[in-house]
């Protein structure tokens, strides 16, 4: 706590994107349908049987949050694609971002008023720019 302000990880404000992102999602709602819910697949396999491998739950894994930077792949398949964990998946985020990102210059009918804005707040408290 006492670096707080010192000190900061870009891969950890990454993740936390990706987490705000799935929460952000499933604050839409999940579809509930007899497709989302796969009720042929069910009965194609069988109460009491695994239906998660069934390929209807895997085209519907990403309706509640549809994550970016997690990976939900089967174990198996997460390993021989080089069970990357999420922090080096994060980085790599981290240094794409910030070699190909370009900010959007801010309008300047805004930027005016943010500056009108700031004026006030400067005059309002004795300070000048």
């Amino acid at each position: 706590m006492l670096e707080l302000g010192m000190t900061f990880s870009m891969e950890q404000f990454v993740i936390d994107n990706d987490i705000i992102g799935m929460i952000k999602k499933s604050m839409e709602g999940i579809p509930v349908s007899g497709e989302t819910l796969a009720v042929e697949a069910i009965k194609k396999v069988g109460a009491g049987n695994n239906f998660l491998g069934h390929k209807t739950s895997r085209q519907n894994i990403d309706l509640p949050s549809n994550p970016r930077l997690f990976d939900r792949r089967m174990y198996g398949d997460w390993e021989s694609a080089g069970s990357k964990d999420t922090m080096a998946a994060a980085h790599e985020k981290v240094v794409d971002v910030m070699k190909n990102h370009v900010v959007k210059p801010i309008d300047s009918d805004i930027l005016k008023d943010m500056w009108a804005i700031v004026k006030k707040a400067d005059k309002e408290h004795g300070r000048q720019l």
